[in-house]
């Protein structure tokens, strides 16, 4: 299982039970997450993107439409599961081996 759909998997079922430990012990303790198309963040830290998890949970799951390669970056077009029909937006994904020191999510209107 490659890193996006370890992602995606624990953050569906994160959604689905609250339980976003599995999801966030992948980012790395400096981590950041930044989200774009939204008034929210940005997050530096482990414990500061736990807590807006834990704060504000997304109530809806995803579904990766199309994965690419960009440098160092992984790329992700998804979907909400509520709105299947429509790109919901795009995660960035930096890597550091098994650890994600960055991450933009940049939402559609």
């Amino acid at each position: 299982m490659t890193l996006i759909e370890r992602h995606v998997e624990d953050f569906n079922h994160g959604v689905r039970t609250g339980d976003f430990g599995p999801m966030l012990v992948r980012f790395s303790p400096d981590a950041e997450l930044r989200f774009e198309g939204e008034r929210v963040g940005p997050f530096v830290g482990r414990e500061s993107i736990a807590a807006a998890y834990f704060d504000q949970p997304p109530d809806d799951r995803i579904a990766v439409e199309s994965v690419r390669q960009e440098g160092s970056e992984i790329v992700a077009d998804f979907r909400w599961a509520s709105e299947p029909d429509r790109v919901a937006g795009e995660m960035r994904i930096e890597t550091d081996g098994p650890q994600i020191p960055r991450m933009v999510v940049t939402l559609s209107s």
